[in-house]
């Protein structure tokens, strides 16, 4: 059956990369939610102003992906103890948060990030928020499919060339 996943990870554009590679996801798309703009532009999120994140809408068939195999590369793929800011990309636009769709994804989602306090993976505090998904609006045309179209980009170069590739390496075994 599918299912929607929507990922808020700092830059859009590396979550995008590396959910797209996974066996089981059929779209994944960047987008704008949890903000009061109605569909909003790129610049009016970058500014801060819209109440936003930048996310990844991601729609994956769970007969062969699960919901917590989805979480699993969230957070690895990023820094949740990060407050508003993913590295050097800085506001509220670019927090961590999950915007569950339904209560199986909210209970999910907050028994995974209650394991990994208790385990003490990060030294700070997680700071991702899990919220309902209460809007959501795909992001312009040449967002989608960023790297793969910009590679020379310096900041595909620099910031999301390694994550993907980061991400390749330590889950190899879920690419298509």
């Amino acid at each position: 059956m599918l299912k929607e996943a929507t990922f808020g990870a700092g830059c859009f554009w590396c979550i995008e990369a590396c959910y797209s590679e996974m066996k089981g996801i059929i779209e994944v798309y960047p987008g704008y939610a949890g903000g009061q703009t109605i569909n909003p532009t790129y610049n009016q999120v970058c500014e801060g102003k819209t109440g936003h994140a930048e996310v990844a809408r991601i729609v994956y068939n769970d007969e062969e992906i699960t919901f917590e195999e989805l979480l699993e590369v969230f957070w690895f793929v990023h820094n949740p103890t990060q407050l508003n800011r993913q590295g050097n990309d800085i506001g509220t636009q670019y927090r961590s948060v999950v915007f569950y769709h339904d209560e199986e994804q909210k209970k999910i989602t907050e028994e995974y990030k209650a394991r990994l306090t208790k385990e003490e993976v990060w030294d700070q505090q997680i700071v991702t928020e899990i919220v309902p998904i209460a809007n959501f609006y795909k992001a312009e045309a040449y967002h989608q499919n960023y790297l793969a179209l910009n590679p020379e980009n310096m900041y595909c170069q620099s910031v999301v060339r390694p994550k993907v590739e980061k991400f390749r390496k330590v889950f190899g075994e879920k690419l298509k």
